[in-house]
This record gives structure tokens, sequence and C-alpha cells, in this order.
């Protein structure tokens, strides 16, 4: 038996029972207050019987399949459940929850809720319209020491109705969840028989405002309001609207993609850039029909303003969850290896990092440009796998500060994710601070580092069975090829990337072949685990060339021995069918 109170009076008795079909049922009964009498029903529990799936593996960055896979009866649910069920005193606590606006974002967090209510969430904190690019949602979790948090977004995959979704589950440091977690998550999803979900309606996801799900509070927060007063933080925004007052001229390209909200709060009203500034802004469900990954390939639209005669002296895009950016000059485009490498050397420029740092990371088929930085200031530089949770306990640790993939992913020890538009207004504030332009900053840089040619091929879409027979082919050469001559290069290692992480000891292997070369030069190839159709064969080509006087040749130029050599030792043409890759960058 159980009192409830409405209005500030006891007014009901809570009886349990009616356990019919798997359904448990708590009926709060009625109020005298007004006339007629009001019926109130504060909670009502299914247990839904259900069966596994046999394809909820997460991958780097949680589950991720098409939409109508995830529209499956049960489907999601089967996944949230088992999130739930791996973790553990999380009951009362506070969970964050958004995502970046993909189609069926909306009835995917509603469905959550429901299913957080009856797991016993205490509160969540949702943004408005379902609205939260990944770094906010990761500042969230941080500023209000939420339990954790559950991200829709299937990052820079395409969307709408049949495009791609995805849910993954963040911890209590802001950061994706680690392997432990992950793996925890899927043994469960191999053995759920039920889940629990509310019997109550949908809440209104865009007044903002204390609403309840039963017996959880929801809270439906501003998107975009305590991110962007993260980044007023750690930024010099006084500076950086100095610069877009005068005559600088920049487009941000949100790609209709989340971070349109995000980048006219803070560039075109905070900041005081112009009207117009932030161009696909509006967030769609299918991203307008585009690719919302920010590369040469799919940010056609800005990549064709700023490669005109009269382009702006900067331009930037960002991707779906807003957790990556691309950064361009006037006719120049910076490399996302050498953009991290830029930012830790001009890291003292920045308020919020104008102590130093503590080290940087960087993922394994990153450029090796950072390392040399790093050098130079005499910190640690640290090499990890592919994916953002390795770089998570290394900044819980302050063994760095700064860290970045070749992904167009770069971030800081401000969250726990990476962060597209951290990476712009970084750069910004470096513009305002140097009055030079991209272009000048980069070659300056190439001039006192030397210049790590850099490029990455994406083979998309491959037959995996194909895939995974180039990959073992690689692999089984790994012992001979130490000491070999390979055209014009000697191989110097040759090994199946593994990773022991520093801070818990925990070793992640398979992370990737790579193939090392006396000169400094390497190939590397990985499968990504961020596609959701057929396997992405990645393949990474670096040429390190300190003699200033050759710096200025095009990439692909400069890499053409080492692709030639990279497709005739894993026979790419051969087992792909494909003549040339889906995207280079």
């Amino acid at each position: 038996m159980k009192m409830t109170v409405i209005d500030g009076s006891v007014l009901s008795q809570c009886a349990e029972g009616d356990r019919n079909n798997g359904r448990q049922y708590e009926i709060m009964a009625l109020v005298h207050r007004s006339n007629p009498p009001r019926y109130f029903t504060e909670m009502a529990i299914k247990t839904v019987s259900t069966t596994p799936f046999d394809d909820q593996k997460p991958g780097t960055s949680g589950l991720r399949k098409q939409v109508p896979t995830f529209q499956k009866p049960n489907y999601l649910e089967n996944f949230v459940q088992a999130t739930f069920d791996s973790l553990d005193d999380y009951q009362g606590k506070t969970l964050v929850l958004g995502g970046d606006g993909r189609y069926f974002n909306r009835p995917a967090i509603q469905i959550i809720l429901r299913m957080a209510a009856a797991n016993g969430v205490g509160k969540t904190l949702v943004g408005q319209g379902g609205i939260l690019s990944t770094p906010a949602a990761s500042c969230l979790i941080r500023k209000y020491d939420a339990f954790g948090g559950i991200v829709l977004s299937a990052s820079h995959n395409p969307g709408g109705p049949e495009g791609d979704f995805g849910v993954k589950y963040n911890v209590s440091n802001g950061g994706p969840a680690p392997e432990k977690v992950t793996s925890a998550i899927f043994e469960h999803t191999k053995s759920i028989s039920e889940y629990q979900i509310t019997d109550t309606e949908d809440i209104d996801l865009d007044e903002l405002g204390t609403k309840q799900v039963g017996e959880m509070t929801v809270e439906v927060v501003d998107s975009v309001a305590d991110y962007a007063e993260l980044m007023e933080q750690l930024f010099d925004f006084g500076k950086i609207r100095k610069l877009l007052e005068g005559n600088f001229s920049m487009c941000m390209d949100s790609m209709h993609a989340v971070t349109g909200p995000y980048a006219k709060a803070i560039f075109e009203q905070a900041l005081g850039a112009k009207a117009g500034t932030v161009t696909n802004g509006e967030p769609l469900e299918d991203f307008g029909g585009g690719h919302p990954d920010p590369n040469l390939v799919y940010a056609h639209d800005l990549v064709k303003v700023m490669f005109a005669e009269d382009a702006p002296d900067f331009g930037a895009a960002s991707d779906g969850d807003g957790d990556r950016n691309m950064i361009l000059g006037n006719n120049f485009f910076v490399n996302p290896s050498d953009s991290l490498a830029l930012i830790a050397a001009n890291a003292t420029l920045i308020p919020g990092y104008k102590d130093g740092l503590s080290g940087v990371a960087r993922s394994m088929p990153t450029s090796q440009a950072a390392d040399r930085v790093a050098k130079k200031l005499g910190i640690d530089c640290y090499e990890t796998p592919t994916g953002w949770k390795f770089f998570g306990n290394l900044l819980d640790a302050d063994k760095i500060t700064i860290c970045g993939e070749e992904s167009f992913g770069t971030g800081s020890n401000h969250v726990r994710e990476k962060d597209g538009l951290w990476a712009v207004l970084f750069w910004l504030n470096v513009l305002a601070e140097r009055q030079q332009s991209v272009e000048e900053i980069v070659t300056e840089h190439w001039k006192e580092y030397g210049r790590n040619f850099y490029s990455r091929h994406d083979y998309e879409g491959v037959d995996s069975a194909k895939a995974s027979e180039l990959m073992d082919g690689v692999r089984s050469q790994l012992s001979s090829l130490p000491g070999q001559k390979l055209g014009d290069y000697t191989v110097e290692y040759a090994d199946d990337f593994s990773y022991t992480d520093p801070i818990d000891g925990s070793v992640s292997e398979k992370q990737g072949i790579r193939i090392g070369f006396t000169d400094g030069s390497r190939m590397v190839f990985r499968l990504s685990g961020t596609g959701t159709q057929g396997a992405t064969l990645r393949l990474y080509l670096e040429s390190y060339e300190p003699d200033e006087s050759k710096h200025n040749v095009d990439p692909q130029a400069a890499l053409k021995p080492l692709i030639k050599l990279a497709d005739e030792t894993a026979k790419i043409k051969e087992l792909t069918g494909r003549d040339e890759p889906t995207v280079i960058t």
C-alpha cells in the first residue's frame, strides 16, 4: 500500500495488482478537490516479453543500423533495456538524452523516456525538440553530474526513412562507453527475455520546462545554452567578434544537421557574424537529401564556395551530430591531421589553454604531424586505436589536453567527445591572434616542422567477405615483411596494431594493419566500424618531407608510389573490384 500527494494533499492510496499478460499496474486513484471528481493515473509499468536479435553488437560508436531495422518491434527496446541491465546504481539519478534530429529521433526519444522511467531513472534532461549535438550531450552529462547519457545518432552517415540511425551510451565522464561497458551491453542483448516500459503518453519535446513521465522528472532544456556558455569560457569571444565584424569573411556549413542552431547562436548572434554566415542551418530528418560528412566530396556546397575566385577567408563544415569538422581557407584545404598538429602548436594563444598542454594523443591512423609538435613542446604523445572512447582515460588522468583523429575529429579536455564547433572556434581564435590567413599559418607550420603528406582512401560498401579476405591476405604477410624491399621502400616494421591502455591496462587487439618504412612512410589498412552496409575499407598513406622546397606538391602526387604499392600489397582493385576509392581525403 502506498500514499500519493497531489496539490499538497494526501489524496489517495495505491493498490498493486493486476498482473495479467505480463503487465504490472500501479494505479493511483482519485481526487475529490474538483467537481466532478478528477482521476489521475500516475504510472503503469508494462513488462513486455521479447526475444534476442543477433545483430546488436555495438561498434566503435554504439549500435548503428538502417532505420527500418530500428523500427522492427522490440529492436530499439531490446538494446535500451540491455543498456540499463548492464549498469549499476543509476536508479534515482539523472540521465541525458538527445540526438542529431535525423529520422526516427523523436519516436526513439519517447520510447527511451518511457523505458527510463520504468527502470527507475530519477530525472532525464532532454534537448529541446529532441536535439543535442554529441559534444553538447557530453557537456550536459559533466555539468549536471549525470550517471550517463543516451545519444541518438549515426554521426556522418546519411539519414531519412531508409537512411541510418544509431544509439550509443555515454558514461559519467561524458565520453563514449568503454569496451567493458559495450561488451556487457552486447552480452545482455544475447539473452534478453523482457523489457520494462511505462504506459504513458508522449511528452511535448518542444516546450521548455519540467514534466513527468510516471515518477521520473523530465526537463526539456535549451539545447544550445550550456554548450555556448562553455565555449565562451574557453575562447576569447571579444577578439573573435572583432575579427568577424571587420573585413574578415567566413562561411559555416552545418549540412542541414544538428549544429545549425548552435552555429547560428554562437557565430551570428554571440560573435556578430553577418546573417547568412551559417548555411544549411536548419536540421532536417534526411539532412536535405545530403550526406552529412564534412569532407571534400560530401561538403561540395562549401568546397565550391571556398575554391571560387571571390572565396571567403575562412570556411568550415560540421557533420550529422556535430562532433566532426572540416577547415578551409581561401582556396586552401587543411588536412585534419595537420589541423590537430596546428591546434596543439598554437594552444597557448587560447585563453582556455594558456597554461600549456599536459600531452596530446592521436588515433593510430592519424598522421604523425602531432608527434613532431609534442616532441618540440617536450610533452608526451599517445597513439591509440580509432574510436574516441580510447582518449577518455588519458583525459581523465590528465595525461593529455588535446586529442584528435584523421577522420575530421578534434577535441580537448573540455568534454569527452570530439567537438566540431570547438575546433572552428579554436581556428577563429588563432586567426584573430595571429592576423594571418589560414594558408599562411599552415605553410609556416610546415616550414618549422616539415610536412607529413597524408591521405585517406575510403572504399565504401565493399562486399564484407572480400574485405575480410583482403585484410587476412595482408595480415598473412606481416611476419615476413620486415627488412624486405618493396619498390623503393624498405620495410622497417609490419604489425596488427595492439593497444594497452596505460591507465587501466585493458588491451585492444587487431586495431589496424601497419606497414612502416625506414624513411618514415606508412601504409595502414583498416575496416571501419561506422557503416551499416557492407564494409568500408580505409587505406591511410603517409610520407614525411622535411625539405621546404618540396612542400608545395599535391598530396596524391607525393603519395603516388605508396598508393601503387598498397594496391599491389593488398590486391585492392582485384578483391574489391574498384578502380578508385569512393572518397579521397
